[in-house]
């Protein structure tokens, strides 16, 4: 049985402007390295740090097929994800652990 979990998650920076969607097996880890700027890339780039959205799924592929869903849907498909599960736009981070 794979007790596993894979989650699909949304990101932005302080003003609310930039959305970045990702999927990761760690979430806490991944979103570690986004706030720490650990990898050079887009994140970094626009100070990408507070988790806005994440969603928990058990298997990978379906994980990542949700990711390229969300990715590929327009920018007001991921606010209206984003307003029905954190109406304020709260950083989740600290919910996490």
């Amino acid at each position: 049985m794979n007790n596993k979990q894979y989650y699909v998650y949304i990101m932005t920076i302080k003003s609310k402007t930039v959305l970045y969607t990702g999927v990761t097996n760690d979430l806490i880890r991944r979103v570690y390295q986004h706030k720490s700027k650990v990898f050079e890339g887009f994140t970094s780039k626009y100070n990408v740090d507070q988790l806005v959205y994440y969603e928990i799924h058990q298997d990978i592929k379906l994980a990542i097929e949700r990711e390229k869903q969300v990715k590929a849907g327009p920018r007001r498909k991921k606010l209206e994800l984003i307003h029905i599960t954190n109406h304020d736009w709260s950083d989740l981070c600290g919910a996490l652990r």
